[in-house]
């Protein structure tokens, strides 16, 4: 006769309705260590897709993700040259924030060279884009389907593939165009802005005492085309050939003016500690608090169902009963009080972790470590009933 599941039918509903609980406690924990991997997922997921070796920003910056980072795109030709590089394209990121149907609609915008580095890494559906001009893939999670079309900057761009979990380091979906269209959209200026710009531009150059008025009228077109252009890139990515010392490319790079080049691992830390640091010490807080208010619960039920047999663990002890065996009833059912809360926790994060509004990636390790420390709670939780099962007198099960 196992003593410990005889009790428990006992007392099931009890035993149910506090594996209930703390199986959603459990299940909260759970979630809260898929989102953390998630978070970590999605900052690093443009990262893993460009696979690049050198992020090449702007001077004094932390790159793209972390900071505004601005440099010419005719840069990635010099970079090209560096010898050890084999391929160099230039890359532009901007946030996007529209309304869709009445409702706010939030995406990042990647800007990306056909042929080069940085463009979508799978297509579930639809094709790659293949013109130069306004055309555009776009995240699942933006809901946009194939053939519809989004208006950008004044333009509309036709929807031509599909890409599935890409998205920035503070959770919007990606869509791509083409570089031209991202530098269009984010640098070019609307046409009133452009006739203003363009004046001033003319009454500034009229005032010059060295020009006549034909020279100045000569050179107004000129010089706004030069300030006015679009040709700039928020980092130029690289990836090095075979066999290439990744320092000394870095180094090169690093003695030009104005240029930052960043490694991977250097792209990494900027996003992890600086992005979701606070975020993985707070869900970790939550998580030791959750962990010990179901170590409490469990403490406290096992507690008060050793207060309810202790006239049966006296009659135990009076006809003979070994302290193990009755150690073994108190701590089998903390354990299996354990154990089912794991698996109602388990299975209700599976079922539910894909209807997050952000990623929850579960991760086997990070479970098997949860259960080993669910397991060690369970055990801490049963030793304030063993201590009270060990203090019963025999004599108290003749008692009235």
């Amino acid at each position: 006769m196992n003593l410990a599941l005889r009790d428990i039918r006992h007392n099931r509903s009890r035993f149910i309705q506090t594996c209930l609980g703390i199986g959603m406690l459990l299940g909260v924990v759970m979630s809260m260590s898929g989102i953390y991997r998630g978070l970590f997922a999605d900052a690093t997921g443009i990262l893993s897709s460009t696979a690049a070796d050198i992020w090449v920003v702007q001077q004094d910056t932390s790159g793209p993700f972390a900071a505004t980072s601005r440099i010419p795109e005719d840069i990635k030709y010099r970079i090209r040259l560096v010898p050890g590089i084999a391929q160099a394209s230039a890359l532009s990121f901007q946030n996007i924030q529209s309304e869709r149907q009445g409702k706010p609609f939030r995406f990042f915008l990647i800007g990306y060279e056909q042929g080069g580095l940085g463009g979508p890494a799978r297509i579930i559906a639809g094709r790659a884009i293949q013109q130069k001009h306004y055309e555009i893939v776009v995240d699942r999670a933006m809901k946009i389907p194939v053939g519809e079309k989004l208006r950008l900057a004044g333009d509309d761009y036709t929807v031509v593939g599909i890409t599935n979990k890409m998205v920035s380091s503070a959770g919007d979906p990606v869509a791509y165009v083409t570089l031209a269209d991202a530098q269009k959209i984010q640098f070019q200026d609307d046409d009133n802005a452009i006739r203003n710009n363009r004046a001033k531009l003319s009454a500034q150059i009229n005032r010059l005492p060295l020009l006549s008025p034909g020279q100045a009228k000569q050179l107004t077109p000129q010089i706004t085309e030069i300030i006015g252009s679009t040709h700039i890139a928020n980092t130029v990515v690289a990836r090095l050939m075979p066999g290439a010392n990744l320092a000394e490319v870095q180094e090169r790079i690093s003695r030009w003016n104005h240029f930052r080049p960043l490694t991977v691992a250097d792209q990494e830390r900027i996003l992890t500690e600086g992005m979701i640091k606070k975020a993985k010490m707070q869900l970790g807080l939550f998580r030791a608090i959750l962990l010990i208010i179901s170590g409490v619960i469990i403490s406290l039920i096992i507690y008060t169902m050793t207060l309810d047999k202790l006239r049966v663990i006296a009659t135990l002890k009076l006809i003979g009963t070994r302290n193990r065996v009755i150690v073994g009833l108190i701590l089998q059912q903390s354990l299996l009080m354990g154990v089912v809360a794991y698996g109602i926790g388990f299975t209700l994060i599976g079922l539910t972790h894909d209807k997050f509004p952000r990623r929850v990636e579960l991760v086997a390790a990070d479970m098997q470590v949860l259960f080993v420390i669910v397991i060690l709670i369970c055990v801490a939780a049963s030793l304030i009933g063993i201590r009270k099962a060990m203090r019963v007198e025999p004599a108290e099960a003749l008692g009235g």
